[in-house]
């Protein structure tokens, strides 16, 4: 009787969320070119979600989200505009990923090696974009691991830059991240996490997990997401970290040629305008964007 119960709510709940998807869908009008292309059912399912299934709230924060890739041209970024910030390491997406199949980025504080903000955050969105369009299907979420090894206030991430990439990655990707991992930061973090933490909606901050050799429970925490054989030492694991920038930017260049094939840059590259000469830009109101302009 309890089983047929919870199934019938499961079932009611479904329904009633699919509702909301088209309601969203509906309340968005008709839409062209790449925002229609970007807004999936399951894309804005994620939308909603992300705003507990308040229609009005999602479609505020998804026409944000438009407004923003119109701008920023995500979908355009190319790896050999950024390869520079990669140089080194500091971020890049991981050869395995976690128990859930989810697809892991790698960062890595402690090896910046550039100062210009606007290509850093550029060389952050090529990597979430990419992470994106290489989960396996029925996936839609990424892990991130953060390695402290080599962090120093001298390197430290300008407060500026971490309160940017918390906005694009809450703000602009929606329920992407799944959970982000802090291996053993120094204890000097902690000023600096204090004032971080505040740029972060509720869920976002949940999701982020502190992990000290020395806490056995952390430690179990990041094992039930991880094998160990995978893990590399440096956060715990028996796996060698190992990037090799060449062959790094080699995978990069064929991932480039995959996604331009998606976009349908392969047939029309984009213009002067970030459009195809064949594709029309959306106007404010085909994308239901306001007058004026939580992950």
């Amino acid at each position: 009787m309890f089983r047929r119960k919870n199934h019938s709510h499961s079932e009611q709940q479904g329904e009633d969320q699919q509702h909301k998807v088209k309601e969203l869908k509906a309340s968005l009008g008709q839409l062209s070119g790449r925002s229609a292309l970007y807004c999936t059912d399951t894309c804005l399912k994620r939308y909603l979600e992300a705003r507990n299934w308040n229609v009005d709230k999602a479609k505020k924060m998804l026409e944000d989200t438009l407004k923003w890739r119109l701008s920023f041209k995500p979908e355009e970024i190319r790896w050999n505009e950024v390869a520079i910030e990669g140089e080194t390491g500091k971020v890049y997406k991981a050869n395995f990923h976690d128990r859930y199949g989810r697809t892991v980025l790698i960062l890595r504080p402690g090896m910046q090696n550039t100062s210009a903000l606007d290509n850093q955050m550029k060389h952050l969105v090529y990597l979430i974009e990419n992470a994106i369009f290489n989960l396996p299907e029925g996936q839609e979420q990424m892990a991130w691991l953060i390695d402290f090894t080599g962090w120093s206030i001298a390197n430290n991430v300008p407060v500026k830059s971490a309160r940017e990439t918390i906005n694009i990655l809450q703000n602009h990707y929606p329920e992407r991240l799944a959970v982000a991992f802090l291996y053993n930061p120094p204890r000097i973090f902690e000023a600096f996490w204090k004032i971080v933490k505040y740029f972060m909606d509720p869920k976002t901050f949940q999701k982020v997990k502190f992990v000290y050799p020395k806490n056995k429970d952390s430690v179990e925490l990041m094992k039930s997401y991880f094998d160990v054989d995978n893990l590399p030492t440096e956060f715990g694991g028996t796996a060698t970290l190992n990037y090799d920038h060449e062959e790094f930017s080699r995978q990069m260049a064929q991932d480039d040629v995959k996604v331009a094939k998606f976009w349908g840059f392969d047939k029309h590259p984009p213009g002067a305008n970030g459009y195809s000469a064949v594709e029309v830009a959306p106007e404010p109101e085909a994308v239901a964007l306001p007058a004026t302009a939580s992950a």
